[in-house]
């Protein structure tokens, strides 16, 4: 049997393991319990989903078992994966379960749970989960249980994200493009950036079960870069599908990543005296020129595995106040633990309000160093030292890049692909290496 926890909780094909009905209600059940035996007492569960099809069913598995198990369990209906974190923080609740497979295409669906704190839950309640699901005998509920939205937590997470986190940013005279993916954001991001004054054009909000990330949001910045250009907007943001990352996009249509919002929001932070230890938190696939770039405003990167989780990890070890991934995922830990697309969105929208400046000269001083990614395809994660082929491969290459830039082979958390990632001063070589390591991968592993 597969781990059932990967870096972004549980996450696979409806139907089929860890996605079948035995193993959620099991899962579902083993939380209930192993939270009773902490508290005393059954616990308050809050659940949200992102607008799959396949939601609808899990969310109801979750709820039978649950309650199966006398806690109290409370639907957000379609809700974000930081509106959850946030909901199950401020409302008290003892867990927050989200139905998302976040950025991965409509087939896929998955499970993310949240501790009362807002935080990913901690490592020895997954393990104690996935030790009953592995003991447990297969038991397939009778029926769901299907609840009511909640209409009101909705409304106490907009709430926050307008009063609190938005509270003195005016965006009136701006025009914003906005990409919400056909995903949890669709109602939630028009609403709240039109309450705070901006004049918004939408795109990814008809969803319908089953376009959710399809030809939109992050995972297809270049639909809005087009967008943008077309309708004259001033700036582009879009979200993945249960917008816990955002990009952005210039009104010339240039593409702003994850890596260029920890620039800009660093430097600002710390012209505020507000960046803690004059730090950022980043991942082994931040761009070798952003650690460059924040070197010179005398700001240190640290660098964690792929996976906001470890991010967060190391920004609460370091008392840090920001972190986050290239791909969009920023976490700001003294507003929310969780990362948050519409969280970093009006933060970005409030420096620009401020400084009175664009993305583009916000982002001067950052120069990208030519970076590749290139994903496989694989049968099986096997290891790559195991390989003899890859281990040639991989060897040749780092001594090819050595003081010139850098490679990073990894596998995916969530999919069955390896990674390639190759960094360098030229973007032929760049090309060219990962290619060459990428069907060297493909021969043997795809």
């Amino acid at each position: 049997m597969a781990s059932l926890f990967g870096t972004d909780g549980i996450r696979g094909e409806p139907g089929t393991y860890p996605l079948d009905p035995p193993t959620i209600y099991t899962c579902a059940r083993s939380l209930a319990s192993h939270l009773r035996e902490r508290l005393g007492r059954p616990p308050r569960v809050v659940t949200g989903r992102d607008t799959r099809e396949s939601g609808r069913w899990i969310e109801g598995l979750v709820t039978r078992a649950l309650r199966d198990m006398e806690a109290d369990v409370i639907s957000a209906g379609i809700m974000t994966t930081p509106g959850i974190a946030y909901l199950t923080r401020s409302q008290q609740f003892d867990a927050g379960v989200v139905i998302s497979a976040s950025h991965n295409p409509v087939p896929d669906n998955g499970i993310k749970i949240f501790a009362s704190t807002g935080a990913k839950l901690d490592d020895q309640l997954e393990q104690a989960i996935e030790a009953d699901v592995r003991q447990a005998a297969p038991v397939t509920p009778s029926a769901t249980v299907w609840l009511e939205d909640g209409e009101e937590l909705r409304r106490h997470y907009m709430d926050f994200l307008i009063k609190q986190v938005g509270h003195q940013v005016n965006l009136s005279g701006l025009r914003i493009g906005l990409d919400c993916a056909n995903g949890a954001a669709y109602e939630i991001a028009p609403t709240v950036l039109q309450a705070l004054g901006a004049e918004i054009q939408a795109w990814g909000v008809e969803p319908n079960g089953v376009n959710i990330n399809q030809g939109c949001g992050t995972i297809h910045i270049e639909a809005l870069s087009e967008q943008v250009r077309q309708h004259g907007c001033d700036l582009g943001i879009a979200f993945d599908g249960d917008a816990d990352r955002a990009l952005f996009v210039g009104p010339d249509g240039r593409i702003f990543d994850g890596d260029h919002i920890l620039f800009i929001v660093a430097t600002q932070m710390k012209q505020q005296g507000r960046l803690n230890g004059d730090l950022v938190v980043g991942t082994v696939m931040s761009n070798w020129g952003l650690e460059q770039a924040l070197r010179q405003h005398e700001i240190t990167l640290y660098r964690t595995p792929v996976g906001d989780r470890y991010v967060l990890e190391k920004l609460l070890e370091l008392n840090g106040s920001l972190g986050g991934e290239q791909s969009g995922h920023i976490i700001f830990p003294q507003i929310s633990l969780a990362g948050d697309g519409l969280i970093t969105a009006i933060e970005v929208l409030r420096i620009m309000s401020e400084t009175g400046s664009d993305l583009d000269q916000l982002s001067r001083g950052f120069t990208r160093h030519p970076q590749l990614l290139v994903n496989v395809p694989v049968k099986t994660k096997t290891p790559f030292e195991q390989v003899p082929a890859i281990v040639a491969e991989q060897q040749q290459i780092e001594h090819l890049l050595h003081g010139r830039g850098r490679l990073l082979l990894r596998y995916s958390g969530t999919e069955n692909k390896a990674r390639v990632m190759i960094e360098a001063d030229d973007p032929v070589l760049v090309h060219t290496l990962a290619h060459q390591l990428a069907n060297t991968i493909r021969e043997h592993l795809g």
